[in-house]
């Protein structure tokens, strides 16, 4: 209950700023949900990727296209 209290305070709050404050404060939330959404992927972390996919091609660990493009069609 008292999350919802500061919320309505920080609202109320905000309501009252400047249209340039609030456009200001508009696009720094929508960079930080940007960067959130933006998963940051390290260089060791994508050439180990390809490192054991690799290594899964050479072992014989594979599958068809299609069941992979079906998988990403349905979000699984």
């Amino acid at each position: 209950m008292k999350t919802t209290v500061a919320l309505e305070n920080l609202w109320l709050y905000l309501q009252s700023l400047p249209k340039s404050n609030k456009q200001w404060l508009s696009e720094k939330l929508q960079e930080d949900l940007h960067q959130e959404e933006t998963a940051y992927i390290s260089k060791e972390e994508v050439l180990a990727g390809i490192d054991a996919g690799l290594k899964d091609v050479v072992a014989g660990r594979t599958r068809p296209a299609e069941e992979l493009l079906e998988e990403l069609r349905n979000g699984l």
